[in-house]
């Protein structure tokens, strides 16, 4: 490609058509610098925005809602979080400047719960769940008094509720060495399937296959109720949380019209006085 050149003027030559007199050109008024913008082209950039909008949603990022406290103190009920859907993605040749990496202990992930829930019809429904990943493929694990030891070694968890003599439970302090009974909660399936995991005091964690509990230990319905969560069930992790609502656990239940508009009008009425500022932009760990 060839590129334009500025060539230095000869000595005693003078610009083609130049007086003393000539007038300088008037600058464009303003309404000959405005240009419409017509429907076509208005419509074409709001497509625009909603491609890349969609595009962002779909494959880079994504917002949740807490619904419930299976991971108090580290979210609450009410936070609206952006969920990073790429970094623990299996890696594409489309991007291949992107970091991926492997989940890790310790990482706070969303991911597909690995059996259905029936709705109001019966129909099975795949729920998403964010909890914290405590054991990866290999791993040993038993819990002590609710204390994970991996490999043989106890975590230091500070972002967990800590056992005590008022919320200890058998079966989920001393897990997996405690049997399972049919009002615990486990589903049928992972109660049939434990034992083929267990290696003396340890729950072993089978290639391809992650564990995962609540931060609320005591409240939440993790791996020790329905096993393991399959790599391909990760959708990613939370990044931060852009806005938190004081809401009481009930409300996400709630799916009349009626609930709804009720509690979108509670919303804007206590916007300001009900808005957890303090947690706005709060990065997750």
């Amino acid at each position: 490609m060839r590129q334009a050149e500025l060539l230095p003027m000869r000595e005693g030559m003078t610009p083609k058509n130049t007086t003393a007199s000539t007038a300088p050109a008037q600058p464009p008024t303003t309404a000959e610098q405005h240009v419409e913008e017509t429907p076509f082209e208005a419509v074409a950039s709001i497509c625009n925005v909603l491609v890349i909008g969609l595009f962002i949603l779909t494959f880079l990022a994504q917002n949740f809602v807490i619904p419930s406290g299976s991971m108090e103190r580290t979210l609450l009920v009410g936070d609206h979080l952006v969920v990073d859907r790429i970094t623990l993605a299996p890696p594409t040749k489309w991007m291949p400047l992107v970091r991926y990496r492997e989940p890790r202990r310790g990482d706070v992930v969303v991911f597909l719960k690995p059996v259905p829930d029936l709705d109001a019809n019966g129909q099975p429904q795949y729920l998403f769940l964010v909890k914290r990943l405590i054991a990866v493929p290999g791993d040993h694990i038993h819990l002590r008094n609710g204390v994970p030891i991996i490999n043989g070694v106890a975590q230091a968890e500070p972002h967990a509720q800590p056992t005590t003599p008022d919320n200890y439970r058998e079966y989920l302090d001393d897990f997996p060495s405690v049997p399972m009974t049919p009002d615990m909660g486990a589903t049928e399936a992972w109660s049939v399937a434990l034992p083929n995991y267990v290696q003396g005091a340890d729950l072993v964690v089978p290639p391809g296959m992650y564990f995962m509990m609540g931060d609320n230990r005591h409240n939440s319905l993790d791996s020790r109720y329905w096993g393991f969560v399959p790599r391909a069930n990760i959708i990613g992790r939370p990044l931060f949380n852009y806005w938190s609502f004081r809401t009481p656990e009930t409300e996400y239940e709630k799916t009349d019209m009626g609930s709804n508009v009720h509690w979108l009008a509670h919303v804007a009425l206590h916007f300001f006085t009900e808005t957890r500022w303090g947690r706005t932009l709060h990065i997750i760990r």
